[in-house]
């Protein structure tokens, strides 16, 4: 399994917009994509703005390409997006998932 991982500062008026682009657009599109298996958001409010964290989590890298091409390092954000935001990515990492851990209570 492959995480990756991407973040970018959203200006303060705009979190809620970044937030609604991502669950209405990006992840709808990610979900008809076989090898798609999650995606999380994480924010954190700063002086400057919204910083999110987007963790995507795909069977292979192959599956990530059919999102982002064949230069899938290069982050997807697109015009609509970039509107919102103060700063980004303009690369992703890719990690290699070595393990799970579950809480089992």
């Amino acid at each position: 399994m492959i995480s990756r991982h991407w973040t970018g500062l959203a200006r303060k008026e705009r979190a809620n917009d970044y937030t609604a682009h991502l669950q209405n657009d990006t992840f709808k599109q990610l979900s008809n994509i076989k090898g798609f298996l999650q995606a999380s958001i994480l924010s954190m409010e700063t002086e400057e703005g919204v910083e999110f964290l987007i963790i995507t989590e795909w069977e292979t890298l192959e599956a990530i390409k059919q999102f982002a091409g064949a230069n899938y390092e290069t982050a997807v954000v697109p015009d609509i997006a970039q509107k919102m935001m103060i700063r980004y990515d303009e690369k992703v990492k890719h990690y290699e998932v070595q393990q799970i851990t579950e809480n089992k209570i």
